[in-house]
């Protein structure tokens, strides 16, 4: 469905009076199959825009090639844009039409009739839990839905490839998890293939096949996401113990189970990773009790995204989303 090799985007630019070409995506390869659910993450300023920028036919690519729906990028943007759905960060919806008037506008936009829109636009509405707000206007529908007619705008003309951009931002957690069932639809009932943007490392662990981590321009890791936490070194042990005069005896039994790598220490927190935590738990644990080190606190951490992310880029997403 997505197929790019070498793609890049220069801007220029200006520091004082010189001109300055600055590489915002350094030549990036991307394969997306079809009926796959992949995740596209990367911190701010990484490219991540960019590329779905370029890839959906907003921006024209400085160098590389890429065929996108079965269309080449540069040479059939215009079928490329009437075979892809793509629904941006910030909607679509005007806040005073009413709602079924955008869904059948934007689909007679792709040329398909106004019956034809209509009747697609109803099996939308009933399929993403919106009866009823067909003649509602979106300013009046709370965040959920309008999230959620958005996506049926993208899907009013049946693209099978679509592309959805921080599809559950400012959403509460309940309407975030309902849009989550309504995304992995997309493939299970309708499939399609999606190409998903996310500030949140959950959702992407819970809704990719694949996830792709771009930085500084370039691809830094494309895997499954229990192939890439099982890159992070290991589980983390936290200890936080109840007297300061027991933290080095802690840190230095954390050590030697790590094979010499240090525990780290702040205040009465100490921690490490290790390879298969819970087989060695029992034993630190008696250790400790022998050596007299009492525990306020003992907690073990599969590695997440978050960890992955942060072992890739140096950055945390979380931090990046709260910017």
């Amino acid at each position: 469905m997505i197929h790019a090799r070498g793609l890049a985007r220069t801007f220029d630019t200006k520091r004082g009076r010189e001109k300055v070409a600055v590489k915002a995506v350094a030549g990036v390869d991307i394969d997306v199959e079809e009926g796959e659910i992949v995740g596209f993450l990367g911190p701010n300023g990484a490219g991540k825009t960019t590329t779905l920028r370029m890839l959906t036919t907003l921006l024209k690519p400085t160098e590389g090639t890429a065929t996108v729906a079965g269309y080449d990028l540069a040479a059939d943007p215009v079928k490329v844009r009437s075979s892809i759905g793509y629904v941006s960060q910030s909607g679509s919806t005007s806040g005073e039409a009413r709602a079924g008037e955008e869904i059948m506008d934007h689909g007679m936009l792709y040329g398909i009739s106004r019956q034809q829109a209509e009747r697609r636009g109803r099996e939308l509405f009933e399929q993403l839990d919106l009866d009823g707000m067909w003649t509602r206007a979106p300013r009046t529908l709370s965040g959920g839905q309008r999230r959620r007619l958005d996506i049926a705008m993208g899907l009013v003309h049946d693209p099978k490839l679509v592309f959805l951009d921080e599809p559950t931002t400012g959403l509460d957690p309940q309407a975030r998890a309902n849009l989550w069932t309504h995304i992995s639809d997309l493939r299970t009932q309708r499939g399609a293939t999606v190409f998903l943007t996310t500030h949140y490392l959950d959702e992407a662990d819970a809704l990719c096949d694949r996830i792709l981590v771009i930085d500084h321009g370039s691809i830094v890791a494309s895997d499954t996401p229990e192939a890439l936490k099982s890159q992070v070194a290991g589980d983390l042990i936290e200890l936080v113990l109840t007297d300061a005069a027991h933290v080095t005896t802690a840190a230095a039994q954390l050590t030697a189970l790590a094979g010499g790598t240090a525990a780290d220490v702040a205040e009465l927190t100490v921690s490490v990773r290790v390879p298969r935590a819970g087989t060695v738990l029992p034993g630190l644990l008696r250790s400790l009790d022998s050596a007299g080190v009492a525990l306020e606190q003992i907690e073990v951490r599969r590695p997440t995204l978050d960890d992955v992310f942060l072992t890739m880029t140096g950055r945390s997403l979380r931090d990046e989303a709260a910017a």
